[in-house]
């Protein structure tokens, strides 16, 4: 009886190892069928059959056991099953197969070799391998999928090439998050001349690292190095970068997304969430060739692309990129070229470059000077004090300039020996400059005070509204005639309207010279009258901004005031948001670079500009966008002037639009720079919601846009404001600082609300510490009665009427 006992009990533990070994195994003997997964020995993997998004398809693969919704490697990308009748096998070859219900072979591991004991394991690096039985060790693997990625870097693989034997491994995007089948974009490791790597839509560059330079690679220095360790390795069997995670629990992976954004995640267990660290492109200085050949992108500088010293645009797309740079003064081999350093970039793409790994930096620099052909060198190895030799002999291409100056490397670019800049001279050349800028800005204030005292005496002297001649004086800008105008807009035909506001009707011109222009033309019934006009030309003549709309002149002629600006192509930023069509048509990567240009837009009003100006109507339709999408204010017409040491002003005229004006502006009709700031708090609100912050209303707790904010951002729901169509493309991290940032605006005090510079800080630093939000400003629920009476203001105040209103307070 005890023998039975005991044969019993060993065939009880035999059954226990089969089993265990089930959970994470398959075998010749053993399957899985749709509907059954296998599970890494930690639970950390699982590996079955799912179907992307709204799809019914089926694909067999690997996701996070924590979260099943992040798939990290598929099978049959391009051959899903369209049923639930799929099955993983092992064949009597000995290759790891996927069958659909005619035990067609859909997938196969494909291996040469025919194995005796093969088995297939989920490992917990979420790594499927294939292997002998009774082998051991990464080197017996007949197969394993981290040789085969798709859109998604996990902890341990490889990004790169095998040498041996020609194999790259490199991540392509999905389609669409609805479609895993191969998409328009990939990550790779380039090894032309130095490793660099690379994000492609198709064969053209979208955005890159710069070259590794034995530390790393350039541009994206100590990003978040605490978290994981880098390993790059270039050996003569193959050249490959990994990473791995400094702290086993932390969960983290890297992916390209079918926008083509390259994101690195760390999973947040507390709030079951994905926090995404770092995506890339970042910023507009991050996409390829921003600033065409020998430029240099700047992100910190208005405009961000300027030529580099030495060279001149050669031509001008538009305001803001030169097409190409050229030389101001062509070099003179013979006679003897110097170098001028440049410190903090991303170096040059590896384009027309040479190499040389043994030369310190002083025999690159008498190498280079020697060849006539060499137009810059740079150390190629920054470890140890730098080494290596790295020589361009062609253009310039795809150069930034690193506001942290220690993310970037040196370039040495070649000049004529007049351009090269002794230290003597350099010195005395600042000592001029800060001498010419004290006595401009001496004549400039003395300008100033002249203007002010005529524009005080002509205001005694006139009680009227002045006649055509007197605002003809005032006005410091390009004249047109009308008859100019009317042939441009096609005698103000219907065809030609392009939209509607405060000021009166807008028109699309055409110049005699080709140049396309917006023709503003002040109603009859319009709010806006003589004043306004006056304000908005003498306003926005005086400022200059990438971020603000350009004036390029007016027209006064008899009744006609017409104001004639740049043509936005693109119309204005409502037009996108809150159209359920056309809002999937910005990315949250472009909606984030339209904050952060109007941020930096209002910054300059505020603050960089040679007068402080108060816009006062700021909202998403005088938010317009060029051709490139890039953000520029508009309607200047509500906007004044602080001067001296004015901090804030009280008006019995309170003007503006609904649900954008701040509490105190409202009521008391109190205005500063702070009611700026409420403005762009609601207009940040809504380029993330998608909603309008005017006539909306929650149904189960009646709060508006800002309330509602609130509410989710007290319960740690603050990502469910955002607009679905960005669900796929959104950085969340970034999402969830562009919420606090935009309570914070809309505090309900204004000395609570952050100034346009730390607004400005705030966004662009991921790593600074924010204050936690207020109450915002308007948040007490409303009843039915108040609903149904904002209601009917708002169908008052729709986009295309006029934005002057008075307001009472209650």
């Amino acid at each position: 009886m005890g023998s039975i006992y005991f044969f019993f009990l060993f065939f009880l533990f035999f059954l226990r190892i089969e089993l265990i070994l089930a959970a994470d195994t398959i075998t010749p003997t053993r399957f899985i069928r749709d509907g059954e997964t296998l599970v890494s020995s930690r639970e950390s993997f699982e590996l079955g059959f799912f179907s992307p998004g709204n799809s019914t398809k089926r694909y067999l693969g690997i996701w996070y056991k924590k979260s099943n919704k992040t798939v990290v490697w598929v099978a049959n990308r391009n051959n899903p099953i369209i049923d639930r009748q799929g099955v993983l096998t092992i064949s009597n070859y000995g290759n790891l197969v996927l069958l659909n219900t005619t035990n067609s072979i859909i997938w196969s591991s494909n291996t040469s070799r025919k194995v005796e004991n093969p088995v297939a394991q989920l490992l917990d690096s979420g790594n499927l391998v294939l292997k002998d039985n009774f082998s051991e060790g990464s080197e017996s693997y007949l197969w394993q999928s981290f040789d085969y990625p798709s859109d998604t870097l996990l902890p341990g693989m490889k990004l790169g090439w095998d040498l041996k034997t020609g194999v790259e491994r490199y991540l392509t995007s999905w389609k669409s998050s609805d479609d895993p089948s191969y998409g328009d974009f990939t990550y790779r490791l380039d090894i032309h001349v130095l490793p660099q790597i690379f994000i492609y839509n198709g064969s053209t560059k979208l955005a890159r690292t710069g070259p590794w330079n034995g530390v790393f690679f350039g541009g994206v220095h100590g990003s978040l190095n605490f978290v994981f360790e880098k390993t790059f390795v270039h050996n003569e069997n193959e050249i490959y970068y990994r990473y791995e995670s400094l702290n086993n629990p932390v969960i983290m992976l890297t992916k390209i997304t079918h926008s083509g954004s390259f994101q690195r995640l760390i999973w947040k267990d507390r709030g079951s969430i994905w926090d995404f660290v770092f995506s890339a492109p970042h910023d507009l200085c991050d996409y390829y060739g921003k600033c065409s050949a020998n430029g240099v992108c700047s992100i910190d500088k208005a405009p961000i692309c300027e030529c580099l010293q030495g060279f001149i645009p050669g031509s001008q797309q538009n305001q803001t990129s030169p097409t190409t740079c050229v030389r101001s003064s062509p070099l003179d081999c013979r006679s003897g070229d110097r170098f001028i350093k440049l410190t903090g970039l991303r170096l040059p793409d590896l384009v027309e470059t040479s190499l040389n790994d043994t030369m310190s930096l002083q025999e690159c620099e008498s190498k280079c000077l020697k060849d006539c052909s060499c137009k810059a060198y740079a150390n190629s190895n920054s470890s140890g004090g730098g080494r290596g030799c790295l020589m361009w002999s062609g253009d310039l291409i795809d150069i930034r300039k690193h506001v942290n100056e220690s993310s970037g490397q040196d370039l040495y670019i070649r000049v004529p020996a007049s351009e090269q800049v002794s230290d003597l001279n350099e010195n005395r050349r600042r000592k001029i400059i800060v001498a010419v800028s004290v006595i401009s800005g001496i004549l400039i204030f003395f300008s100033l005070l002249f203007c002010i005292w005529k524009k005080i005496t002509k205001k005694a002297r006139l009680t009227t509204v002045q006649d055509n001649k007197e605002e003809e004086e005032d006005v410091n800008v390009h004249l047109f005639d009308l008859s100019t105008i009317a042939t441009a807009t096609n005698n103000f035909s219907r065809e030609n309207l392009i939209g509607a506001g405060g000021f009166g009707p807008v028109y699309k011109g055409t110049l005699s010279t080709g140049e396309e222009v917006a023709v503003k033309r002040l109603s009859n019934n319009s709010g806006q009258g003589a004043e306004e006009f006056r304000n908005e030309v003498n306003l926005i003549a005086k400022l200059q901004h990438r971020n603000l709309v350009g004036l390029f002149g007016s027209c006064i002629q008899g009744e006609e005031r017409l104001l004639i600006y740049e043509y936005m192509p693109n119309k204005s930023l409502d037009y996108f948001i809150f159209d359920q069509k056309k809002a999937g048509l910005l990315t949250w990567r472009r909606r984030f670079d339209i904050v952060m240009g109007i941020a930096r837009g209002l910054l300059y009003l505020h603050q960089d500009s040679k007068l402080q100006i108060i816009h006062r109507d700021l909202k998403a339709s005088n938010i317009l966008l060029d051709n490139d999408l890039n953000p520029k204010i508009s309607d200047f017409g509500l906007a004044r002037i602080f001067r001296g040491d004015d901090k804030e002003a009280t008006t019995k005229r309170v003007v503006g639009t609904y649900g954008y004006m701040s509490p105190e502006y409202t009521i008391d009709g109190t205005f500063s720079v702070k009611s700026d700031v409420f403005s762009f708090g609601v207009f940040l609100l809504e380029i993330i919601s998608g909603k309008k912050n005017r006539g909306f209303s929650h149904p189960a707790h009646h709060h508006n846009l800002l309330g509602h904010a609130w509410l989710l951002w007290n319960e740690t729901r603050a990502l469910e404001l955002i607009d679905s169509c960005l669900a796929d493309s959104c950085v969340q991290s970034q999402v969830l600082r562009c919420v606090q940032v935009g309570l914070l605006c809309v505090q309900k005090f204004p000395d609570d609300r952050p100034a346009m510079s730390t607004v400005v800080f705030m966004l662009a630093n991921k790593e600074a510490i924010l204050a936690q939000p207020r109450q915002p400003g308007f948040f007490t629920e409303r009843s039915s009665v108040e609903m149904h009476s904002t209601s009917r203001k708002a169908e008052l105040h729709t986009d295309n009427s006029v934005t002057i209103s008075t307001l009472e307070g209650r």
